[in-house]
């Protein structure tokens, strides 16, 4: 099904309630900058319904977005280590996908395994062309791309990618549409104003130095701020321990799901973190987030949630202690 831009629009535009489903599976950085998408959809078409297929382990984040109707789980992650003994999850997703009759599935992951998901859509599948998806090949699979070019944000690019495919263009700062959860914290007694430091990441050279750690943490500290170091893993745990046996006042939690960790970042005061997923979801719950960056360029893959979120260093370049206190008294200046 071919249409020209502007009849492909208009067919939309004219539909009472369209269909639509988003294919955006991990990780977790790149699920919450999808969030916006649902946003701009919702306020251009408001009568939309619209789901959301997401990697099993992600799913709580688009739940988290009340113009999300249903979450569509798939565990690609899984399913690849064994696809012989899979195959009957993966016919099951299809024929759920195929019965829901979408109008339109929209694909802003732009990878091979996000594609293939589409191809249980029997009406229009959008993606990015092949000189803008991640995976070029991924664009064969799909019914309708458009290019949207790679220098600007993740955010930008999926937003741009949603109003090209349904006739509008997206304006404004992203709204992410979500709010922290109310969960409960049995392990956690709020005495003070707590911030979270998230140390963890999936690559070393992400890491932020220890000694810079506790040196933050101790002038944290002095200002009266409880601390709290969340971890993902065993590796990670070790860590957190090791930092919070040197930072006063400082909690290592147990383990969080992604609920309690939005629950926890949410009503921080503040979060610093390195180059990792719940860095992302803090600044997309409007808390003021400060980004170390070591490696990777902030610039296209960053914070990205307006005024109250600081991305600091790049590529090679460690920002010092003072740096992220400087930042953290101006963002905590203009909460």
């Amino acid at each position: 099904m071919y249409y020209s831009n502007l009849v492909f629009a208009l067919n939309y535009r004219m539909q009472y309630a369209p269909k639509i489903v988003l294919i955006k599976t991990s990780s977790l950085g790149d699920v919450l900058h999808n969030l916006p998408v649902v946003t701009d959809i919702c306020k251009h078409l408001p009568d939309a319904s619209i789901d959301w297929v997401v990697e099993e382990s992600f799913a709580a984040l688009p739940s988290l977005h009340p113009k999300v109707q249903r979450v569509v789980q798939v565990a690609m992650r899984r399913w690849r280590k064994s696809l012989w003994s899979a195959r009957g999850e993966i016919k099951s997703l299809c024929r759920e996908l195929h019965a829901q009759q979408y109008d339109l599935a929209l694909d802003t992951q732009g990878l091979l395994k996000s594609a293939l998901i589409t191809r249980c859509i029997k009406n229009v599948r959008v993606g990015m062309d092949w000189n803008s998806a991640r995976e070029p090949i991924a664009s064969l699979f799909y019914n309708r791309t458009f290019y949207i070019p790679k220098n600007q944000h993740a955010v930008e690019r999926n937003r741009q990618l949603a109003g090209l495919a349904l006739g509008y263009t997206p304006i404004g700062a992203p709204d992410y549409g979500i709010q922290a959860p109310v969960v409960e914290l049995p392990w956690f007694t709020r005495s003070s104003p707590y911030v979270v430091l998230l140390h963890a990441t999936s690559r070393d050279d992400k890491l932020w130095e220890d000694t810079k750690w506790i040196a933050l943490g101790k002038l944290l500290a002095q200002q009266g701020k409880q601390l709290v170091l969340p971890w993902g893993s065993e590796k990670e745990k070790i860590r957190s321990e090791r930092l919070t046996v040197s930072i006063p006042n400082a909690i290592c939690p147990p383990r969080l799901n992604l609920v309690e960790a939005a629950a926890l970042l949410g009503h921080a005061e503040a979060v610093i973190g390195v180059d990792t997923g719940l860095s992302h979801l803090a600044a997309a719950l409007n808390v003021p987030t400060i980004g170390i960056y070591t490696a990777t360029n902030p610039g296209l893959t960053g914070l990205y949630a307006g005024k109250l979120a600081v991305n600091l260093g790049g590529v090679q370049t460690s920002p010092s202690v003072d740096e992220v206190m400087s930042a953290l008294r101006q963002l905590l200046q203009h909460d």
